[in-house]
């Protein structure tokens, strides 16, 4: 049982490093517009969502478990927003 608690704890301790904000990186990689269109973002995040599978693959292409259970039914900005802190407890209440 404690196994499963310590575990449950990392886990979650985890997602909120991963997380972070990331726009920054991203920003000091090759500029706002890799992401947005002419820097700005867009109401629905299609073309931000786009951009992310452009450099990192889709998510069906993960390994890890956590990317592998929701690749058809999750974007990337579902659980990583360039600008906020995503808190994945928030992203997983809407289904779970």
């Amino acid at each position: 049982m404690l196994r499963i608690l310590g575990l449950t704890f990392l886990l979650i301790l985890s997602g909120y490093v991963l997380a972070e904000p990331i726009a920054e990186t991203h920003a000091e990689m090759s500029g706002c517009e890799s992401c947005h269109i002419n820097g700005e973002p867009s109401d629905d995040m299609v073309h931000e969502n786009s951009s992310c599978v452009e450099c990192h693959g889709p998510l069906s292409d993960f390994a890890d478990e956590t990317h592998q259970r929701h690749h058809d039914v999750l974007e990337c900005s579902n659980c990583h927003l360039a600008h906020d802190e995503v808190k994945l407890n928030d992203s997983c209440v809407n289904c779970h």
